[in-house]
């Protein structure tokens, strides 16, 4: 069996490679809201935190180490080079989707165009049919408040917008004393997933604050992996080897997990979480394994009884561990969307949550 160390690498690099990055073009005229609406859907105000590299004259390409997306910031549409700037965007588009890299590709452009203005200039028109001939776009009407059809009529405008949503960043307070509440991030997160490579959903997860089911969602994804991948193991007829090929299931079970959260993917950090569930779930699960590989020992229903009985009860542990997982995650960032919880701490929540599952 490996040692520790080689499977808690092995399982950060896997994880890593299978959530990939996500590059997200954001485009709209000055004032419309694209930072405040970055802010509020990515992780650490990613528009405030990130690094910015101009990529063309009138486009900033935004990043932070930890936070697997690149937004792709457009500006210009007010100014008299407007032309000029479309086509050096649509070049930086056309380059980057001609590379053998999907994580370099350009996956999905939001056109944002504010509600107050009620209107849509001739410039947000040339833009989205030049973005809707090469990437997925998702029309986003900013700063709703009131829409009196101006839904509809961006709908007849912009025709190749794979949908329209209206949405409010930011909570806000009027004059008379009336809250309005942020609304729709959560459904375009829903919308950009639609229209995005499966591949990529795992990066839109992770870096995404606005909507925790849909995380989870993704999580619960690699949970049903891993216990297809524990039954198999579990069916093992080598006696006492399914101990050896679970190891690296479940933990790379919980490294996914890990980064689909957006949560940092060390080893310091998933040597804490290892141990920690290992510690709780490990007694139960070697007495359980000890008998079912006995019964391996013996021929013919012997090995098909055992076989099937570790099966059942290697898949049963693992999504056990799984499902403790997320739950004590989902509750870290019901609580706070901006929570930065050290390995410590999930550990012991997993920890007590694993002993009152198994009470």
């Amino acid at each position: 069996m490996q040692n520790l160390d080689d499977l808690l690498k092995e399982a950060i690099q896997k994880a890593t490679t299978e959530r990939g990055n996500i590059n997200i073009l954001i485009a709209g005229r000055s004032g419309v809201g694209k930072s405040t609406l970055i802010n509020a859907v990515f992780q650490q105000n990613l528009a405030e935190t990130g690094q910015g590299r101009s990529v063309t004259q009138n486009t900033r390409e935004i990043t932070r180490d930890g936070i697997p997306i690149t937004i792709f910031d457009t500006r210009g549409l007010e100014m008299s080079q407007f032309k000029e700037t479309l086509s050096e965007l649509e070049k930086v588009i056309k380059d980057r989707s001609g590379d053998k890299d999907s994580n370099r590709h350009i996956h999905v452009a939001w056109l944002c165009i504010q509600e107050d203005g009620r209107r849509v200039e001739s410039a947000e028109v040339d833009l989205h049919n030049m973005l809707s001939k090469h990437v997925p776009l998702i029309t986003v009407i900013t700063k709703a408040r009131s829409d009196n059809g101006f839904k509809n009529e961006v709908l007849g405008l912009l025709p190749e917008s794979k949908n329209v949503i209206r949405v409010r960043a930011i909570q806000e307070e009027l004059d008379d004393g009336y809250t309005l509440k942020p609304i729709g991030l959560g459904s375009l997160i829903e919308l950009t997933s639609e229209v995005i490579p499966e591949g990529k959903r795992r990066a839109l997860a992770a870096a995404q604050k606005a909507n925790l089911n849909y995380t989870k969602a993704q999580a619960h994804k690699i949970v049903a992996g891993a216990a297809t991948a524990a039954t198999v193991a579990g069916a093992s007829p080598i006696p006492f080897s399914d101990a050896a090929i679970l190891a690296p299931i479940q933990i790379g079970m919980i490294a996914g997990i890990t980064s689909v959260f957006g949560l940092e993917l060390s080893k310091g950090t998933l040597t804490t979480l290892v141990t920690s569930a290992i510690g709780v779930g490990g007694a139960t699960f070697v007495g359980r394994t000890i008998v079912v590989n006995v019964m391996k020992l013996f021929p013919g229903i012997g090995t098909f009884a055992g076989g099937a009985i570790s099966a059942a009860t290697a898949s049963a542990i693992t999504v056990g561990l799984g499902e403790a997982y997320i739950a004590v995650l989902a509750e870290i960032f019901l609580d706070n969307p901006e929570a930065v919880p050290s390995a410590a701490d999930i550990a012991e929540k997993l920890k007590d949550k694993m002993l009152n599952k198994s009470k």
